[in-house]
């Protein structure tokens, strides 16, 4: 896996654990991506991820923390989510403004993604800007149809592997909780926007389809973007598949589109329209804000919402290969 170019690191501290901050060669713009590894939640590190990371820094020119949260079996649920939340912590109480705060994560680490906002919602911490999650691991029940169907086609994981890994992240946990299974069991109310990316020759596939369907049902904008004929967690082999450099493009826009900084002009409409959003979640776990108003002289889908050029209400799908999905 190949880390590009053009980007620094350097050791950090995010609550009380160790990080590595990476930062463009240049000077960053100002905003942070609070990045979660992958590995099962039992292996890995901000360098194992350090592809991925590198990547979304150089093609963003974002600064981003990469956390090295604690692992199970030594550390099981919820330790790796409390440190996501510890560190979310340490950025806001360092004067980070939420409006600059996105988090991503590949496959454990993007279920990160979505349980540490769920932490933070209930302890009454305002949500971050943006969630970016490859190949996101949501849903430790594993009921999803494609832990069956893509069985023999996956060439990363199997039920048996994900069930040994899973049963030293649970310890005995019922499985059965947002926290472990936000893909079937999580309220998302209030969310911001999120971007949910796949292959469609994964297991895990329908963690992120299931995800975006509760996402559309509670009001969040959500980007459901499915490559097919690759395996899990694909975007890491940018520079040797065509497919990764894709979609960490399309990822790098959608975080340039929500990151905004507290006295950027261009952000104060989507600033308010996040703040009214977490207020509610806060208070009657009412529906989210409405859409940004309507571009003059663009044509879209009723009940959508336009920004950027990218359709975000209620949901929108890429597809390499439409037959993948049996078409839709």
């Amino acid at each position: 896996m190949i880390v590009p170019a053009g980007i620094r690191t350097l050791a950090a501290t995010l609550g009380d654990r160790h990080a590595v901050l990476v930062e463009p060669a240049g000077t960053p713009k100002a905003g942070t991506i609070l990045y979660f590894h992958g590995g099962s939640y039992v292996v890995g590190s901000p360098e194992t991820a350090m592809s991925l990371t590198g990547n979304l820094v150089a093609r963003t020119g974002f600064r981003a923390f990469s956390l090295d949260y604690r692992l199970a079996p030594e550390h099981p649920f919820p330790a790796a989510i409390e440190d996501g939340l510890s560190a979310y912590r340490a950025l806001l109480d360092s004067g980070e403004d939420p409006s600059a705060i996105a988090f991503a994560g590949d496959s454990a680490g993007g279920g990160l993604t979505l349980t540490t906002c769920l932490a933070a919602r209930d302890a009454g911490l305002p949500m971050p800007t943006a969630i970016v999650a490859f190949s996101p691991g949501l849903d430790m029940t594993r009921t999803g149809e494609s832990m069956e169907t893509k069985a023999g086609i996956d060439p990363f994981f199997t039920r048996e592997g994900l069930e040994h890994t899973g049963t030293m992240y649970l310890a005995g946990q019922d499985p059965h909780q947002p926290l472990l299974s936000p893909a079937t069991l999580a309220d998302l109310t209030g969310f911001p926007p999120i971007l949910l990316q796949a292959g469609t020759n994964e297991i895990l596939l329908d963690d992120s389809t299931r995800l975006a369907t509760r996402a559309r049902e509670a009001g969040v904008d959500v980007i459901l973007d499915v490559t097919a004929d690759v395996p899990h967690v694909f975007q890491a082999f940018a520079g040797v598949l065509d497919e990764a450099d894709e979609v960490l493009e399309r990822a790098a826009l959608f975080l340039s589109q929500h990151i905004r900084t507290r006295d950027s002009a261009p952000g104060t409409r989507h600033t308010r329209r996040q703040a009214e959003a977490r207020r509610r979640s806060h208070t009657d776990h009412g529906p989210a804000a409405d859409a940004p108003p309507r571009s003059e002289g663009r044509s879209r889908p009723q009940g959508c919402a336009l920004r950027g050029g990218w359709l975000t209400r209620p949901c929108q799908i890429f597809l390499r290969d439409a037959s993948a999905t049996g078409g839709h």
